[in-house]
C-alpha cells in the first residue's frame, strides 16, 4: 500500500492548496499519470503519481492548504488488499458505585494492613488521557486535514482519546483558515525572494563569463527558417538549450544535484528553461530528457513549457526534476546577466542578448553578432576547470549549429 503525499514542487515550497482532483476511487494509475492539482506561490502545478496501482481513498479534500509530505490519497499495487479499519475498543463498564460502610473495628484495620497487598489495574474508562488533546495519529491527520481545533473535541476513544470519528463528527469545530494579505504576484515575489536568499546563503557560488561568436547560429537560423511559417521557425534560444544541454553530459560535475551533503550526478539532462511570466515573476520548468530531442522538438516543447508556464499549468515532475538551469535573457535587451543557482541543482546558464560588436575574423576586424556567457557554478562540486570545460564545449556546438 502506498500513500501518495503532498510532493515537494521547489527548494521555496512549504505547503500548498490542493484545488483539483483528476482521479476517484477505483482508478488505475500508473507512473507519470497527473492525478491532482496544486495551488502553489508560484501558480497551480499539476502533480504526476510515481507508482502504479488502484486509487483507493483520496484522504484529502479540495480547497485545504497542505504542508510538503501531508498525505493526499491511499493506492493499493497489484494484488494488495485493501487496509481492514479497526472499530475503537469498546469502553469499559463503569464500575459500581462504592457502598459506605460503617468503619470497621480496629482488629480488622489490623488485619488488613498485615495481609499482603495485591495491585490491580483500573479499568479503562478510568484512565486520563496523557493530555487535554489526546489523539489518535490518524485522527490528527484528519484533523489538519479539515482545520479543526482538537481542544474542542471531547474523545470516545479508551481514556478519552479522540479517535477518527470524533473528528468527523457534527461536533467538531474548524478552525478559520488563514487569510493571506497580498496579491498572488506579491507572494510569488515573497517565494522567488526565499529561495534565491537560501540559495546564495548556503551554495558558494562562483563564475565563469566568455564572449561568443554566434554569427554561425544566426546565419543558419536565418537560412533553416526562410521558408517557414512563423510558428514552424526556429528562435536562437532553441540552440543554446540544444548546446547547452550537450555540454552538461559531456562535463557531469555541471549536470544533476546536491542533496544530504554530497553531489548526485545526473544520468539524464533535464534543463531547466527560464521563464518571465506576464506582470512579473519566474519559473523554470525542465525539458525533460533534453538528450533524446531534436532541434524541432527542442523548439516545440520550449514553447509548450512558455504556454503553461503563463497559464499556471506546469507539472510537478518539471517543477522538481531539473538537473541544470538555462537562462536567456531573448534577443534583444542587456548583454549579460548573473543568475543564481536552484536549489538543489549545481549550475545555471546565464546568456545576455545577442549583440553585434566588431570581431576579428582570419586577421579581419568584422561585425559579428555575440552573446556573453556566464556560467554560475556550485563551488562545493565543481572548480574554474569544469566550468571552463562547459563554456568550451558550448561555443564549440553553437558555432556549428547544423551538428544540433
Amino acid at each position: 500500500m502506498g500513500v501518495f503525499a503532498m510532493p515537494s514542487l521547489g527548494a521555496d515550497m512549504e505547503a500548498g492548496i490542493l484545488v483539483e482532483w483528476l482521479i476517484k476511487p477505483g482508478d488505475a494509475v500508473s507512473r507519470g499519470d497527473i492525478v491532482a492539482v496544486v495551488e502553489t506561490q508560484k501558480g497551480a502545478i499539476e502533480i504526476e503519481v510515481f507508482e502504479e496501482g488502484k486509487v483507493h481513498e483520496l484522504v484529502a479534500e479540495l480547497g485545504v492548504e497542505l504542508p510538503v509530505g501531508a498525505p493526499l490519497a491511499v493506492i493499493l499495487a497489484e494484488g494488495e488488499t485493501p487496509p481492514v479499519e479497526t472499530e475503537p475498543a469498546p469502553e469499559a463498564p463503569k464500575p459500581e458505585p462504592e457502598v459506605e460502610r460503617e468503619p470497621a473495628p480496629a482488629s480488622e484495620v489490623e488485619t488488613v494492613i498485615a495481609a499482603p497487598v495485591t495491585a490491580t489495574r483500573p479499568a479503562p474508562s478510568s484512565i486520563a488521557p496523557t493530555s487535554l488533546n489526546a489523539a489518535s495519529p490518524a485522527a490528527r491527520v484528519r484533523a489538519h486535514e479539515l482545520g479543526v481545533d482538537l481542544s474542542g473535541i471531547h474523545g470516545t476513544g479508551p481514556g478519552g482519546v479522540i479517535v477518527l470519528s470524533d473528528v468527523e463528527g457534527p461536533g467538531a469545530k474548524a478552525k478559520p483558515a488563514p487569510q493571506k494579505t497580498g496579491t498572488p504576484m506579491e507572494e510569488m515575489r515573497k517565494a522567488i525572494a526565499a529561495a534565491m536568499t537560501r540559495a546564495k546563503q548556503t551554495i558558494p557560488h562562483f563564475y565563469l563569463s566568455e564572449t561568443i561568436d554566434v554569427q554561425p547560429a544566426t546565419d543558419f537560423l536565418s537560412e533553416l527558417n526562410a521558408e517557414r511559417a512563423p510558428a514552424e521557425r526556429i528562435l536562437l534560444g532553441a540552440l543554446f538549450v540544444r548546446a547547452a544541454s550537450r555540454a552538461a553530459a559531456k562535463v557531469k560535475t555541471m549536470n544533476g544535484h546536491f542533496i544530504d551533503g554530497a553531489f548526485k550526478p545526473a544520468e539524464v539532462v533535464n534543463p531547466g528553461v527560464a521563464v518571465a511570466l506576464r506582470g512579473g515573476g519566474l519559473v523554470a520548468p525542465a525539458l525533460m530528457d533534453a538528450l533524446l530531442l531534436d532541434l524541432d522538438q527542442t523548439m516545440a516543447g520550449i514553447r509548450d513549457l512558455v504556454t503553461r508556464a503563463r497559464a499556471g499549468r506546469l507539472r510537478s515532475s518539471e517543477m522538481t526534476e531539473g538537473t541544470i538551469t538555462v537562462s536567456s535573457l531573448g534577443e534583444t535587451g542587456a548583454e549579460a546577466m548573473t543568475g543564481v543557482i536552484f536549489p538543489p541543482q549545481v549550475a545555471l546558464v546565464g546568456i545576455g542578448a545577442p549583440h553585434v560588436r566588431p570581431w576579428v575574423v582570419d586577421g579581419e576586424v568584422v561585425p559579428r553578432s555575440v552573446i556573453t556567457l556566464t556560467m554560475s557554478a556550485d563551488h562545493r562540486v565543481s572548480d574554474g576547470r569544469q566550468a571552463a570545460r562547459f563554456i568550451t564545449e558550448f561555443e564549440t556546438l553553437i558555432q556549428a549549429p547544423e551538428t544540433l
